[in-house]
């Protein structure tokens, strides 16, 4: 199959994309490579699958040395004209878009990004698939729709018009645009609702970097709410074994699917914190502040849905996860360490 992974310079897009090639499949990745976090950790994902950050230049395609059906093009979402003529010349059979701008807090103090990349990209993404005959799409949700809803464990069938971020609220209006565009145009789409992705390769801006590097360096942390926190941690093979799943199966009907994806074993943040002690052989400094705007008390995914559907199971417990973690962070590949 011929697939467009966009955010391939990303954590679970360039995860995605390598899992995918594994089946020789044809990959095109796209990504702007922009400047939310350092870098320097996008060029080494990249590096890593084969694509020379140097020879990277806007609406470039750069063919990897590592997997011979690889190809990379640095493009921006909101090009409309450039998506276009991507989608004219390749015609994809799939599209797995993961590309977004993410952080919830972030999304407090920048919002035209949030405005620009998840609306104004997926709406073009929903408008290439329309007018090039792709047979699905698979797009990144969020737990974050969610808001701040009480039950738990979070179900798709659950109330998700109360969302606390910006960042949420884009989320959702994905899901909204794509089921109108199933409907009205006949396009099949799956949205994936992601829970807490972490692992090797990960986002510095999301707790296990962030507390991994303080630790490690001996600098204190910041635990919000006073810890009483719990998230349903993931791990990233067990991520991308359930977005596989439903790359390979199409749907029969043209169609808007949401689908829970997590590990639905939520871990308290204290413990998430006396794990990453333990692995790390360092006791942490902790300062305890307030909840932050946008933040939510808990999040634990019901994903009985897609394990009917597809056969979903995680199953890297969280000590097993931080520990393969650390032995990145701690290794050469990183170079953020």
């Amino acid at each position: 199959m011929k697939i467009l992974v966009t955010g391939t310079a990303g954590f679970i897009g360039f995860f995605t994309a390598k899992k995918l090639l594994e089946t020789n499949n044809d990959i095109i990745g796209i990504d702007s490579i922009n400047d939310y976090y350092d870098q320097r950790l996008k060029d080494a994902r990249l590096y890593e699958s084969g694509v020379d950050p140097d020879l990277i230049n806007y609406n470039k395609e750069i063919r990897s040395t590592t997997y011979p059906g690889y190809r990379f093009i640095k493009l921006n979402l909101e090009d409309k004209e450039a998506l276009s003529r991507l989608f004219e010349k390749e015609h994809f059979d799939i599209v797995c878009h993961l590309a977004a701008q993410a952080g919830v807090r972030y999304s407090i103090e920048n919002p035209d990004s949030y405005i620009n990349s998840n609306l104004v990209g997926f709406a073009n993404i929903l408008e290439c698939c329309r007018h090039y005959d792709v047979k699905h799409l698979i797009y990144a949700s969020s737990s974050s729709v969610y808001g701040g809803n009480e039950k738990v464990p979070y179900s798709e069938e659950d109330r998700v018009d109360n969302p606390v971020s910006l960042y949420a609220a884009t989320k959702r209006a994905n899901e909204l645009l794509a089921n109108v565009y199933a409907r009205l145009y006949g396009i099949s789409a799956t949205g994936l609702r992601f829970f807490t992705v972490y692992g090797p390769w990960g986002r510095p801006d999301m707790a296990p970097f962030l507390f991994t590097k303080a630790i490690s360096c001996g600098e204190s942390i910041k635990i919000f709410n006073n810890g009483n926190l719990s998230r349903d941690f993931t791990y990233i093979d067990d991520i991308v074994e359930g977005i596989v799943k439903v790359v390979n199966n199409n749907p029969e009907q043209p169609e808007n699917r949401i689908y829970n994806i997590g590990c639905s074993h939520p871990v308290n943040l204290m413990e998430f914190i006396e794990t990453l002690e333990k692995a790390i052989g360092k006791p942490a400094k902790k300062v305890f502040l307030p909840m932050q705007p946008g933040d939510v008390y808990q999040t634990y995914a019901d994903t009985s849905k897609l394990e009917q559907d597809f056969g979903y199971k995680p199953t890297t417990s969280v000590s097993e996860g931080i520990c393969k973690f650390i032995q990145w962070y701690q290794s050469d590949l990183n170079p953020l360490k």
